[in-house]
């Protein structure tokens, strides 16, 4: 066998040189390159040689060359050894922590699951992520605090969610959790019922849910793939705030971190959730915006729910290509500590190589066996591996960490990323799934549905972790947690307080005195007395929120958000008056510079404009709308957008700001299936009212006035400003514009109070008061036939002119209604009847408010919407008993034509509205049975297909 020449000799450099360049064809000149670039690092510097590697790569683009660098650097850490910061805590009591953690959260999972196999919950998630979240605890997350001189706002969290049982074990530890509460974990009604018995015990629910755990968690992520998209805009929202003052500047650039620690947003996920469109869809911001205050960590643990995430390939590699080429800081934390030594003998790299052509399959199938296999199937594919680990026993060889799982080379990591400035920074961190669970979990294609663990499993967790419990303990599941004065208490409670106080912990109300709300007397007044003036509630709207932006107090605390199409909503002219949020002002000089609308860039910019993104607009809305609980300042965003691209496209987004108690307003502008008649099918909306009605804490209108939508914005910011009411209101509106009416009564007491219950009877049009009525109910047969004409949005309308078709035509007199919210009329007789059911004290007094404003009326009730009929359907329960009730809507695909037509096919325009009032007379025996027929004829009706037949 030849002999391998000795490192250093010319022979071993000329075998290391054809190593690192196969196919080399010109060593010698290589090798004068290379030696220029090393005295060129080591005379000018690094700043000097970046120079002139972009001056090279310029020169190569000259030459049409077609050369760009590699993305992917080699599958080693990124941080060398002599570059790790030094790790400041102590490393054993950290380590026995993070043991207890481990323990308590497989038990607590296994209990629940022992107790009730239909619980679920996960293991091995937080298994390979619990070191990445304990090195945070212990030296990175801040928790908001007051102290003076050491007052700080508090970092923002996202926790992996399949890790949750993680953090309560932490919590349990620090004596935040009892006993009791693990044992209710994904229990919560059962634990309310014991609450109600007396006891003290809270359920623990199942990923992080601020609306079901206010006081503990701040962000929802159980929905995969929001949690990145929502870190983005939370940090740039963060930027937002400090931007316009509203804030004080945490980027203190050149101050030692420890001392003036600026807030981040820290995002644990999983690298099969990178998967999601979402957790890619804001990268490109946090870069172009360098959210130096941004920090990914993405746990690699190279296992998805069925198997790896990439087989053949490697995820790490195309993770650090896509953040690299979107501007990210990358950080690959990929090989632990006790790998050093094998590194620091590996002179020919040949641990690089086999890292380079092993796929993540078999890197999962590395993780699931032992160390005898590891060393013939990984470290036996060349002399030089086996060399590397010819002294080490089989068990030495099996527990080589990974990265993601060392205590020291984790906090290198993260010390690294925050001191890094100029963009965000996303850590690669390699893990095993299922870490430390045994033959039975780690590594396993099954260990994410791994939920029990048999008595030798446990006994064996509990040894590899060196827990202080015994065989017995183990098997029962025993929980454990250190005396109160024992060191690793004491250690715990310290790092805390010296980071703020325990997290994750949400502050439910903003630390100020509520906002004051201006009346709406003050701020539309135009809309209250319009006197006939020709506008849409969408102009209606944008006009009222102008001069909520020039309220001294709540003015500055509006956050105006669209999409891209400001212009096409009429709101060009807030451009001018409030400006367009941008990081570094406005660099240029506008096209439009010279109009009164110019588009106006600035730092201190007050609209959020985000280009075509929804998803990326809704995360902006959800942050400033929950600012109140993760800044301790309350803001009020108005979204408006396409009401088509709302519920239907990001409604996902909208769930989660729903358990984020959110409080703000969505405007879904051009709403309804007809009111955008032109574009045609994708751009027409008839379900998103029947959607927000599916959100608990979404409130939904459809006002058809301009006076309505005053009312209803006046009683929005009451609610969520002045009582700070954990609800949102979602408002249609139209691009039509109508002769706006003043508001009736205006100024007395109660005149609103239909308006905002959700239906209000209107005052009777001229037509109809003219007909002959009946004096008494024995005379009323002398009196016109009467019936009920329900309407809403922009087909309140249609409903008026039906109504004077019936009284013109007919001799129909018909009242006619405004619905402003079918979902509140509908939650109201749900509450009411289930009182009424249940005997809950006390009774509700008399009759939900639809059943008693339509007990008031006479006649068969017909609702129409520009929505699907199951909108108006939610009423039907509670239409006062025996009076006919008949339903119009648009359901099936859109059409492109004009409102006339459009309405017309979809049969919601006047005459079928009118036209179906006169069917429910005559089945009714008011009218006789040719009105029906004599009705098509004079209106030319005739069947057609129906609108929702393909």
């Amino acid at each position: 066998m030849t002999a391998f020449p000795a490192p250093g000799t010319p022979e071993f450099e000329a075998l290391l040189h054809a190593v690192r360049f196969p196919g080399d064809a010109d060593p010698a000149e290589t090798r004068e390159w290379l030696d220029a670039l090393a005295t060129l690092v080591r005379e000018g510097g690094p700043e000097r040689a970046r120079f002139i590697l972009g001056a090279l790569q310029d020169e190569a683009r000259r030459h049409a060359l077609a050369w760009q660098p590699a993305r992917q650097t080699p599958y080693v850490n990124t941080i060398a050894l002599h570059e790790q910061a030094a790790f400041p805590g102590d490393l054993e009591i950290e380590q026995r922590l993070a043991a207890l953690m481990r323990w308590n959260a497989l038990a607590m999972v296994v209990r629940a699951n022992l107790r009730q196999g239909e619980l679920g919950g996960h293991i091995s998630s937080y298994a390979s992520a619990a070191d990445l979240f304990e090195v945070g605890f212990n030296h990175f997350f801040r928790a908001r605090s007051d102290t003076p001189g050491a007052a700080h706002g508090g970092d923002l969290v996202f926790f992996q969610p399949h890790s949750a049982p993680g953090v309560y074990a932490r919590a349990f530890v620090e004596g935040r959790l009892s006993e009791a509460d693990l044992d209710h974990y994904r229990q919560e009604v059962t634990a309310a019922a014991a609450r109600a018995r007396g006891e003290t015990v809270r359920g623990l629910s199942s990923y992080p849910h601020p609306w079901l755990m206010p006081d503990f968690w701040q962000l929802p992520t159980g929905s995969m793939g929001l949690g990145p998209i929502s870190a983005v805009y939370q940090a740039r929202f963060l930027r937002y705030l400090e931007h316009r003052g509203l804030q004080p500047a945490s980027d203190r650039r050149g101050t030692d971190e420890h001392t003036a620690p600026k807030r981040r947003v820290w995002g644990f996920f999983g690298d099969g959730e990178m998967d999601e469109p979402e957790s890619l869809a804001g990268l490109s911001l946090a870069a172009r915006e360098q959210l130096d205050n941004l920090v990914f960590v993405v746990n690699c643990n190279l296992q998805r729910l069925d198997g790896p995430v990439r087989g053949n390939g490697r995820i790490v590699d195309e993770l650090e290509t896509v953040f690299a080429g979107a501007g990210w800081h990358v950080i690959k934390l990929l090989w632990g500590s006790d790998w050093d030594a094998l590194f620091a003998r590996d002179t020919t790299q040949a641990l690089a190589r086999a890292f380079a052509r092993t796929v993540d399959g078999q890197f999962q199938t590395f993780s699931a066996n032992d160390g005898a296999y590891n060393r013939e199937k990984f470290f036996g594919q060349s002399p030089e591996l086996r060399a590397l680990v010819g002294a080490m026993t089989d068990d030495e060889i099996d527990r080589l960490h990974r990265g993601g799982h060392d205590l020291v080379k984790i906090h290198a990591a993260y010390a690294a990323a925050v001191r890094h400035r100029g963009a965000p920074v996303v850590i690669l961190a390699m893990t095993k799934k299922g870490y430390g669970m045994g033959a039975s979990a780690q590594g396993r294609m099954t260990t994410h549905q791994q939920k029990k663990l048999d008595g030798d499993d446990l006994v064996a967790f509990a040894r590899r972790f060196r827990l202080p419990m015994s065989d017995e303990a183990a098997r029962a599941q025993a929980f454990v947690r250190p005396a109160p004065d024992s060191p690793e208490a004491r250690y715990l409670h310290e790092r805390r307080a010296a980071l703020g106080g325990p997290l994750p912990a949400r502050l439910p109300q903003a630390a100020e005195p509520p906002l004051p709300v201006p009346p709406a007397a003050r701020v539309a007044a135009f809309a209250l007395q319009a006197e006939g003036k020709a506008m849409s509630t969408t102009m209606a709207f944008v006009r009222l929120l102008g001069n909520l932006l020039k309220e001294p107090v709540l003015g500055p605390r509006v956050v105006p958000i669209v999409a891209d199409e400001a212009r096409t909503f009429g709101m060009a002219a807030l451009f001018r008056q409030v400006g367009i949020y941008a990081p570094e002002g406005q660099r240029y000089e506008p096209e439009d510079a010279g109009t009164l609308a110019s588009y106006r860039e600035s730092r201190d910019g007050q609209i959020l404009e985000e280009g075509i993104s929804e998803a990326g607009a809704m995360a902006s809305w959800t942050a400033a709308a929950t600012s109140y609980s993760t800044h301790g300042l309350a803001m009020l965003p108005f979204y408006i957008y396409y009401s088509m691209f709302g519920f239907q496209r990001v409604g996902d987004l909208i769930w989660a700001a729903a358990d984020q108690r959110a409080r703000g307003f969505l405007i879904g502008a051009t709403s309804g299936r007809t009111t955008l008649s032109g574009e045609g099918l994708q751009h027409q909306d008839g379900s998103s009212h029947l959607v927000a009605a599916t959100v608990p804490n979404c409130i939904a209108w459809d006002p058809a006035f301009a006076y309505e939508l005053a009312l209803i914005v006046e009683h929005g910011l009451q609610r969520m400003l002045q009582q700070r009411h954990d609800v949102f209101f979602y408002l249609t509106v139209m691009n039509q514009n109508h002769e706006q009416p003043s508001m009736p009564n205006l100024g007395q007491e109660g005149a609103a109070e239909g308006v905002l219950r959700g239906l209000h009877r209107l005052p009777a049009l001229p037509e109809v008061a003219a007909l002959p009525q009946g004096t008494d109910p024995a005379a009323e047969a002398a009196g016109a036939p009467r019936c009920v004409l329900l309407g809403s949005g922009a087909i309140l309308h249609e409903a008026l002119a039906a109504a004077r078709l019936l009284a013109a035509d007919f001799g129909v007199a018909a009242t006619v209604a405004s619905v402003t919210s079918w979902s509140e009329l509908a939650r109201e007789g749900m509450a009411w009847e289930r009182a009424r059911t249940l005997g809950a004290p006390p009774q509700p007094a008399g009759e939900p408010w639809v059943t008693a404003q339509l007990a008031a009326t006479d006649g068969p009730i017909v609702a129409a919407t520009d929505y699907v009929r199951a909108v108006p359907e939610q009423i039907r329960a509670y239409v006062p008993a025996g009076r006919r009730y008949a339903t119009l809507g648009t359901d099936g695909f859109g059409r492109s034509d004009s409102r006339e037509a459009v309405r017309g096919f979809f049969e919601v325009d006047a005459k079928h509205i009118a036209l179906r009032a006169l069917v429910a007379l005559a089945d009714d025996g008011v009218l006789g049975p040719d009105v029906p027929a004599a009705a098509r004829t004079r209106w030319g009706l005739a069947a057609t297909p129906a609108p929702w037949t393909l």
